[in-house]
């Protein structure tokens, strides 16, 4: 586990209560020693700040996610709609707005855990291809009309679980359950996570890829 936080007040905080739960961690204060420590250690989810020095939190993001996929719990000191579209879009899959209690960050922090256990064990089937749609699911890799697009890890479990199901609604609370395993108490503070995800999908692998269904959710269009 890899905190980035360069306040140490809270940095010590959230490092006590991660190794309380059992977890080995490494903490970074700044953007550049968040690449290396990343880069030398590979941990397996990083909690990330978004206010650095050196360079912000959106660029460590960035950085990582070109590296490989890892799971991000990006914390913001601010609950504007649009740092957090932004953190989602460059590879985040959760976000924290801050102050937060630590009882949900280590809930946060064992979702996407489960998450990322689920996608590695999951035994259906290893490709699924839906007209122009191919998902290779093994190896983590999407190609639409034969052109990859990158994804990020909560991308891919999300196009994975709409491929599954294709031309379905899915209303957001289902996929907050279901994809990003929130409880049920936290589910109406999530559908912004949801639909920056869609947004992000549409903009890498064509705007007409999933269908909004007002007031209830999506529903991916390609199929056979």
């Amino acid at each position: 586990m890899l905190v980035v936080e360069d306040d140490a007040t809270i940095a010590e905080s959230i490092t006590a209560r991660l190794r309380a739960e059992g977890f080995a961690v490494e903490v970074a204060h700044d953007g550049p020693a968040a690449v290396a420590a990343d880069a030398e250690h590979e941990p397996d989810l990083v909690v990330l700040d978004v206010m650095l020095p050196g360079f912000d939190g959106l660029e460590v993001c960035r950085r990582i996610q070109a590296r490989r996929p890892v799971p991000v719990l990006m914390l913001t000191a601010r609950a504007d709609e649009t740092d957090l579209l932004v953190g989602l879009g460059v590879g985040a899959d959760d976000y924290l707005t801050k102050p937060f209690s630590m009882r949900v960050l280590t809930a946060r922090v064992h979702a996407l855990l489960r998450r990322v256990e689920r996608a590695r064990q999951d035994p259906e089937e290893a490709r699924i291809v839906l007209g122009d749609l191919e998902i290779d699911i093994d190896r983590r890799r999407v190609a639409r009309g034969g052109i990859p697009a990158q994804l990020t890890p909560i991308e891919f479990d999300l196009l994975v679980h709409f491929a599954r199901r294709p031309r379905a609604v899915q209303p957001r609370e289902r996929l907050l359950s279901e994809i990003w395993d929130w409880d049920v108490r936290e589910l109406a503070s999530g559908t912004r996570a949801v639909d920056s995800h869609i947004k992000a999908l549409r903009r890498k692998l064509g705007a007409d890829l999933i269908r909004t269904v007002h007031g209830v959710g999506y529903a991916l269009e390609v199929g056979p």
